[in-house]
């Protein structure tokens, strides 16, 4: 272990704890309207569990005869303010260890309920299903969504700060369990207390409930149903109220792991095998922080990444599906409008390098709330690689404070290199206002960032910076975008898909409701960036208009688009092999047609054309993909793309074939496979994996890879294979 990086990651971790002793507590400045007025949020009191509470999804126990209750959801969609078609109970019991929502769903037609999926984590928009969320902080910013359906399916999601997106890859441990009924459907979902981190001293959380019928394409909402928010905008929410004094226990969760796994590396080599015995310790400071150590880390059941299709110059980005930096990574959310051109602390560069990964030997981390200070601190230690990197430390810290009733200000800094460079560092800014009530009741965003960076050897302009204002409506949408990026600025545990610009972003979208018997909505759309390099010149642009993008009353979609653009190309580019675009400036035009079939059918797809000149040739880019679930055991999706282009300096082809087979028993037992073919590797791979959840607390998965090459000569040839068993348990005390 080189002791400097020791000590940058040792002491930036010990600032994040040390910035425990001066946040000052929780006030009124953190939190939204509670009282009366035309603010007032909407009130659910939770009953007791005064017996036990069988998950059968039947509500037939007596507290829930005793409980108060959710009856009327008002809808978003299709009709703002309109009575829902079918009437929705919500009831939520409540003890120190656990909470346990109750949902009836009332449907005048059963007999038409969509609802196809019964695995976990499967995105349930397009089918019937309750979403719930929670604001366990009642900041207004952060929170939990957890959702089910008809068939019992579950998904669980972190809110990202402001509520603008949210993470599916997060998994909390949790249950639910829904029945089919001759009046529609109902669903209890069990919730331990200790899944979530919390204010000890609230007795009232943020809640909210929507609910979708999807033949109908209907949305309809408890709280805030007007369509200029969104549901994971917690600052929107209702309340939970009459919640008890929850309690952690000691506040210990233990997960040992064992895994084994064994194969050929490459084609004429011997079998390798390993077997690895890893732990996983999680330690409550409260009911609000959350510190977790790992030792001998393996994430080898980890879903394989999906091939993408490179024509441009720059990275491609492949996001973060690791447990452990998934646990709590909304803490380390940074800037407004930075998307993925830059991400200061960007986890995947730690235990992966140059497509090989590296052993995370161990790590620590400290996530949670202090008042009203966000809090996040990592500290890991990956292995030497012989020929690739030696073992480093690394480490990352931020920190950031609410303001207001919906803003905030921080800091992040990090250190170390996976590469074992010295002197690497990495420290910013952001400060963002927001608020859901401009002029009464509008979405209103500005948001200023700064970021500085050095590592031993790196010249020229190592910052970066940016601004973003934002009006993010229904009827209007529009923002404003600058970034700036320095020649230099490149972080070691960062991520930044172009250096040496500055980039300004423009969009403005106006998306009416015509009445009309068949469309429901109009999306007018006016994209436009403007990338140019600190000397000046031009190295893109692109204007994106959508003429044409209507989504109709069935759910079905049509757009058409037509798309100025532009390259500057500071040296020639080999677009591919043997392909090769001189150096110059190009202008060219290009269109888009797409049409796409509602989800709420057993086979549904989408079909993407672009077309039209491209440097200086022609590109058509081809996208299929559909969808097939004949019963809700088994689900087959296929997806295609094709490039073709013709140039005077060559023609290329390129294919990416991608198709996945799932076998879904139920929501804690599932087999998938997922294959992948694309002509530029020649490489078709296979990810197999079965993943059985025997307990909401342990879990198995068995997982095979098996990757064949097409040769010219010999036709599919072995080129690896492995096979992986790894099973998990937590014990919590």
């Amino acid at each position: 272990m080189r002791r400097r990086d020791a000590i940058r990651c040792g002491s930036a971790f010990f600032l994040a704890c040390l910035a425990l002793l001066f946040v000052r507590p929780a006030s009124a400045q953190g939190a939204p309207t509670l009282g009366a007025g035309p603010d007032a949020r909407p009130e659910l009191a939770a009953g007791r569990i005064t017996d036990k509470i069988r998950l059968d999804g039947r509500l037939e126990e007596q507290a829930w005869g005793k409980a108060d209750s959710i009856t009327t959801l008002t809808q978003t969609e299709p009709t703002e303010g309109g009575e829902t078609t079918g009437r929705t109970v919500v009831k939520v019991l409540a003890d120190k260890d656990q909470i346990i929502i109750g949902i009836v769903a009332h449907d005048p037609d059963p007999t038409g309920i969509v609802a196809f999926a019964t695995r976990r984590d499967a995105s349930l928009r397009d089918e019937d299903n309750v979403r719930i969320v929670l604001d366990p902080f009642l900041d207004g910013r952060s929170g939990v969504v957890f959702s089910v359906n008809p068939n019992g399916a579950r998904y669980d999601a972190l809110v990202s700060p402001g509520g603008e997106r949210e993470n599916s890859d997060w998994d909390a441990v949790w249950d639910a369990t829904a029945v089919r009924t001759g009046r529609g459907w109902s669903a209890e979902i069990w919730i331990p207390i200790r899944s979530l981190t919390f204010r000890s001293d609230l007795r009232r959380w943020g809640f909210n409930v929507e609910r979708r019928i999807q033949r109908l394409q209907e949305t309809s909402r408890w709280a805030s149903p007007e369509r200029d928010y969104s549901f994971t905008q917690t600052s929107r929410a209702g309340l939970l109220t009459a919640l008890p004094a929850f309690s952690v226990g000691v506040g210990l969760s233990v997960r040992p792991f064992v895994a084994g796994e064994g194969g050929k590396p490459a084609p004429g080599a011997g079998i390798d095998t390993d077997q690895r015995v890893g732990l996983d310790l999680t330690q409550r400071l409260g009911a609000n922080l959350e510190a977790t150590l790992t030792v001998n880390t393996d994430f080898g059941e980890t879903e394989t990444d999906a091939r993408q299709t490179d024509l441009s110059r720059f990275p491609l980005f492949f996001p973060e599906k690791r447990a452990f930096f998934l646990q709590g990574s909304d803490i380390f959310d940074f800037g407004l409008g930075l998307g993925r051109d830059v991400i200061p602390f960007f986890s995947r560069r730690i235990g992966l390098l140059e497509g090989r990964e590296i052993q995370l030997d161990g790590g620590t981390k400290l996530t949670g709330r202090v008042g009203n200070t966000n809090i996040g601190g990592l500290v890991v230690r990956t292995g030497d690689e012989e020929g690739l990197t030696p073992a480093n430390t690394m480490g990352v810290v931020r920190v950031k404070q609410n303001l207001l009733a919906e803003s905030s200000a921080g800091f992040i800094a990090t250190a170390g290199d996976p590469q074992g460079r010295d002197g690497s560092w990495l420290a910013g800014t952001d400060v963002t206002y927001q608020t859901s009530r401009l002029l009464g009741d509008k979405n209103f965003l500005v948001g200023v960032w700064g970021l500085l960076t050095d590592r031993d050897g790196l010249d020229g302009d190592k910052s970066a910076f940016g601004l973003r204002v934002d009006y993010p409506n229904e009827l209007w949408d529009a923002s404003v975008t600058f970034k700036h990026v320095g020649s230099g600025f490149d972080p070691s545990l960062g991520f930044v898909s172009r250096r040496g610009t500055n980039r300004l972003d423009l969009g403005v979208n106006f998306s009416p409701r015509p009445g009309w018997d068949l469309v429901r909505q109009m999306f007018f759309e006016f994209r436009g960036s403007l990338v140019t390099r600190v000397d000046g010149s031009l190295e893109s642009w692109q204007v994106f208009t959508a003429p044409i993008n209507w989504r109709l009353e069935s759910g079905d979609r049509v757009e058409f688009n037509v798309i100025p653009q532009g390259e500057g190309l500071a040296e020639p580019f080999e677009i591919s092999d043997g392909v090769v675009i001189p150096q110059g400036r190009y202008d060219f035009l290009r269109y888009r047609l797409e049409a796409s079939s509602a989800s709420k059918r057993r086979l549904s797809g989408m079909i993407s054309w672009r077309f039209g000149d491209f440097f200086t040739g022609t590109l058509h880019e081809i996208e299929i993909s559909s969808s097939w679930t004949p019963v809700p055991l088994f689900t087959f999706e296929l997806s295609n793309e094709t490039n073709v282009g013709r140039l005077p300096e060559g023609n290329f082809t390129k294919n990416l074939l991608q198709g996945r087979i799932r076998m879904n028993f139920s929501s804690d037992l599932e087999l998938s496979s997922f294959i992948q073919f694309d002509n530029d590797s020649d490489v078709l791979g296979t990810n197999t994996r079965l993943r059985w959840t025997f307990r909401p607390v342990g879990e198995l998965f068995v997982v095979y890879n098996h990757a064949v090459r097409d040769t010219s000569d010999r036709g599919l040839a072995f080129e690896s294979n492995k096979l992986i068993v790894k099973t998990s348990y937590e014990f919590r005390f």
